[in-house]
């Protein structure tokens, strides 16, 4: 269903009955992300699943300052008061962890757990986040100079998802056909409003993020480990899995895992058996 905020149109698609759960994807990602999990999930959550700005049937506007992931959080909480949802569980993975965190730090009342998938809080310096805004509008104009096509064979060559490649081809090929629907304005503009260098950096308000908060990763993502470990001892209600097996796309390289950490967190209210 589709629903219009701010004169911003929005896909949403919600699954079953229970306890809210919004989701959040990754950039080039859409609601067709959490396909393999609605079915299970809604069995005792209300998924909620949005087509982020610039993505799938979401609106692609051309002016950059509708993507900015404030203004985007502002959006996610007028969709929750157009349902009538109080209080709902918010998981992101990748750049829907960068908004799902942005939405908890200026909107903490609306959250009630935290998942982050693979995400961080942003980059810390004013020099990297220029840098980083640098890369992305470099690779933006690549986007638009060349088409969708050539970018996401780019993109899916790069070395955060060199572990994808050990999956089946049916479930590769998945993945590049939920990329190839996009349109190149809508990830071009996503990377210069919603990309890491463009956000604000939130690590010095982790201190004020409450609410029970779960950070996943895979093993073989250094990266996002290494900036998960450093996240969870700033989080006054921070808990950390590291997946075996599995890189970047946790979701996808251990989808069973992945699918039993989220369910039990959220019915339980933030715990996890062990804890």
């Amino acid at each position: 269903m589709k629903f219009v905020i701010h004169g911003q149109t929005y896909y949403v698609e919600m699954y079953g009955s229970g306890q809210p759960l919004l989701l959040l994807h990754g950039f080039t990602g859409s609601c067709r992300t959490w396909h393999p999990f609605v079915e299970t999930w809604g069995e005792h959550m209300q998924c909620i699943a949005i087509d982020i700005v610039g993505h799938g049937r979401t609106d692609a506007p051309s002016s950059v300052e509708r993507y900015h992931i404030e203004t985007v959080a502002k959006h996610i909480a007028t969709l929750l008061e157009q349902l009538e949802i109080k209080k709902a569980h918010v998981l992101g993975y990748s750049m829907g962890g960068r908004l799902a965190l942005t939405f908890a730090v200026r909107y903490p009342h609306l959250v009630q757990t935290l998942i982050l998938e693979s995400s961080s809080p942003g980059l810390k310096t004013e020099k990297e986040r220029i840098k980083r805004r640098e890369e992305d509008e470099r690779l933006a104009q690549f986007i638009e100079q060349h088409g969708v096509a050539s970018f996401v064979e780019r993109w899916e060559n790069i070395p955060l998802f060199s572990s994808l490649q050990r999956l089946p081809l049916d479930v590769q090929q998945q993945l590049r056909e939920e990329r190839l629907q996009h349109q190149a304005i809508g990830l071009a503009n996503s990377l210069r409003g919603m990309g890491t260098g463009a956000q604000p950096s939130w690590w010095g308000m982790l201190h004020q993020v409450t609410m029970p908060t779960l950070l996943i990763c895979g093993e073989n993502d250094e990266k996002f480990c290494r900036i998960a470990s450093e996240m969870v001892q700033l989080l006054p209600n921070g808990t950390l899995i590291t997946v075996p097996h599995a890189g970047h796309v946790v979701h996808i390289e251990q989808r069973e895992r992945f699918c039993t950490l989220v369910q039990q967190f959220v019915l339980r209210g933030g715990l996890l058996y062990g804890d």
